[in-house]
């Protein structure tokens, strides 16, 4: 077993060593899914003072948002959260943790986004879900309780990737404003020869025969040359909102990630990249288990929450 894993995640991996791992592409993206909504949610979730549901048009039809607020402040920031899952798994439901512990350790009203899937909706319905839910919630902030100033886009995994591509195609489109953009152990790139790519290709957790399964099923493959479905071709990278970039050292996309925070900061857009050590991809999925993952997610949001307080004036 890699020496680096944080002893938590050893802990879990020992647990599991009787289980035989299965590649996902032998199990199917079905079964996956079946398995990933079926999983328990953590008990002693933070309390919210609401949970709501709103339907919005979409392009597909009807978009569902889940609305995750924290406190009675109003108006107040709002964070529009995509979820993980390679663009072919995943649900509001299943991430449901994770957006209540955004909304807790922010301070912000979290708008996840229940998005179309993939192989049955192929990219770019996921990015086109995301960039029309965002624009909803500028659009309606003040009926909302939003404040249209502050805010911003988080995602983590495939939802890191759809964040960056929202925030790409915001800037490019002249809105709707964002204050920041949040990206967790995100798939921004494509780059199979990246270092962590072959350290990590067996995992422990997603393996290089899992990315490139996931790929092949969104439809995107290695071949697509937009920068909002792979944000890392993106020539220019300024004019971006303040960017904070979480990543997972034992983690084959954690090069993905940390490249693209590089050309964020060579492009001087105000950004903080933090790679938390011993974690595996998914962390965020785990604080019931993992302390620096709990770590992770209350530093995550203590920096949105500074973003929101303290607004660059341009």
């Amino acid at each position: 077993m890699d020496p680096r894993l944080d002893p938590d995640v050893r802990a879990l991996q020992e647990a599991r060593a009787e289980t035989k791992p299965v590649r996902m592409a032998d199990a199917g993206f079905r079964s996956v899914r079946e398995w990933l909504e079926g999983l328990p949610h953590p008990e002693g979730l933070p309390d919210m003072a609401a949970i709501d549901t709103v339907w919005i048009p979409g392009p597909g039809g009807r978009l569902r948002l889940d609305v995750y607020t924290p406190g009675s402040r109003t108006p107040s920031p709002a964070v529009v959260y995509f979820h993980g899952g390679g663009m072919v798994m995943g649900s509001n439901h299943s991430f449901r943790p994770t957006a209540i512990n955004l909304a807790h350790y922010s301070g912000a009203k979290v708008f996840a986004v229940d998005y179309r899937l993939a192989p049955e909706h192929p990219v770019p319905a996921q990015l086109e879900d995301c960039c029309a839910a965002t624009a909803w919630v500028a659009e309606n902030a003040a009926r909302l309780g939003v404040d249209p100033d502050r805010i911003g886009v988080v995602g983590d995994s495939a939802g890191g990737t759809l964040a960056a591509g929202v925030a790409l195609k915001a800037r490019d489109d002249g809105g709707p404003a964002l204050g920041c953009q949040v990206l967790i152990y995100p798939g921004v790139d494509a780059d199979m020869a990246a270092e962590s790519i072959a350290e990590f290709a067996h995992g422990p957790g997603l393996t290089l025969d899992d990315i490139r399964y996931l790929r092949e099923l969104s439809g995107e493959g290695f071949g697509s040359t937009s920068p909002y479905v792979l944000p890392i071709l993106a020539e220019d990278l300024s004019g971006l909102p303040q960017t904070i970039v979480a990543v997972a050292e034992c983690d084959p996309v954690r090069d993905w990630g940390e490249r693209y925070a590089a050309r964020l900061v060579k492009a001087r857009v105000q950004t903080t990249v933090t790679r938390y050590p011993g974690l595996t991809h998914g962390f965020a999925m785990q604080v019931d288990h993992l302390a620096r993952a709990r770590l992770a997610m209350a530093e995550i949001g203590a920096l949105l929450n500074a973003k929101f307080r303290h607004p660059l004036p341009w």
